[in-house]
């Protein structure tokens, strides 16, 4: 096996999901926090298999949510996430739908779109590289055409393509990726990705109203040197995470934005301004204050996935569906008066 200087092999450069990891990899540090999560993670697929007793279901309870929580195992991760989510709901109910979809009609500039965006997608990740066997590049094609032509109010947008590849990455299985990406595009995530992307810049504005209210000093902060929201977290919103916190991390947080829906990503940007609150404010500027939004989403506290979970359901404190609904309400009217 290919062995580098630091004698660390091939395979110890690549983590479980195909991602090479970077030159400046913290090796120490990740490997004493993955022996204690190692600890959790076997403790849980203990809990998930009695829950689960060799049954392939569960139903909806505070005894599943409080489970999602802590964290699905990843043996289990896309049956859940497709229980939960409705997909297999959907999926079931169109039988042979999403196969139709491949072999109908294409629209070539729709096509012409994911074919350019194919090798942009995951550079990193060995697994979609054109000499990976299989190589899941097709497979994401696959995906992102059928579901452009089923969503055609949506079509495909940049940003898609890593949700998709995740889901893909997960499932290893094209047709519960086509039925996951649509529960969050059509259902979790209202808006996010049509033309106008009416709801990604209201939640953007929501985001902005709930750090008023939980940590108004950040929002000062944010007025006085005129930075607008959207060019510090639009990547949150739209990648959902992927490639701004740490792989599992993500997976954690997409394990209860699937049972809990968009609340989350607000208590997962909450958190983050929240517990970096003296960082950020130690910003003079412009520049300065976008360059602490990128420090914040790196070291140990996103490393630390278990912990970091349970941080997103303290730390914002209460925040509820009924709050950020009546939020949207008055962001999406300021929004569309400014368009």
């Amino acid at each position: 096996m290919e062995k580098r200087e630091d004698g660390r092999d091939w395979a110890y450069r690549v983590d479980p999901y195909g991602f090479e990891r970077p030159e400046d990899f913290d090796y120490a540090s990740y490997e004493a926090f993955f022996s204690r999560y190692l600890v959790v993670l076997t403790r849980r697929a203990i809990k998930w298999s009695k829950l689960l007793k060799g049954n392939n279901s569960v139903q909806k309870s505070l005894k599943v949510k409080r489970y999602i929580r802590k964290g699905i195992p990843n043996e289990h991760r896309a049956l859940i996430w497709m229980i939960v989510s409705g997909a297999q709901a959907n999926m079931e109910q169109n039988p042979g739908y999403y196969h139709r979809l491949l072999e109908g009609e294409k629209n070539d500039k729709l096509v012409e779109a994911i074919k350019t965006d194919m090798n942009r997608t995951f550079p990193d990740n060995v697994k979609f590289r054109k000499t990976a066997d299989p190589c899941l590049q097709h497979t994401l094609y696959n995906v992102l055409v059928a579901y452009g032509h089923h969503n055609k109010a949506v079509g495909y947008c940049q940003g898609m393509n890593f949700i998709a590849g995740y889901l893909i990455l997960i499932t290893k299985n094209e047709e519960e990726s086509f039925w996951l990406l649509d529960a969050l595009i059509g259902r979790i995530l209202p808006d996010y990705y049509s033309p106008a992307m009416l709801g990604l810049k209201t939640d953007q504005e929501v985001l902005g109203e709930l750090v008023k209210m939980k940590v108004p000093a950040v929002a000062e902060l944010m007025e006085r040197h005129g930075v607008m929201w959207t060019l510090v977290v639009s990547r949150w919103f739209i990648c959902l995470f992927i490639d701004i916190l740490p792989v599992e991390t993500v997976l954690r947080i997409w394990d209860s934005l699937f049972y809990e829906g968009s609340k989350i990503i607000f208590r997962v940007a909450l958190t983050l301004i929240k517990q970096h609150q003296a960082f950020i404010l130690e910003a003079t500027n412009f520049p300065d204050i976008c360059d602490k939004f990128k420090q914040i989403t790196k070291g140990t506290f996103v490393t630390e996935c278990h912990s970091f979970m349970q941080k997103i359901f303290t730390d914002p404190g209460s925040l509820s569906m009924a709050t950020i609904n009546k939020l949207r309400e008055t962001c999406r009217e300021k929004v569309l008066s400014q368009g």
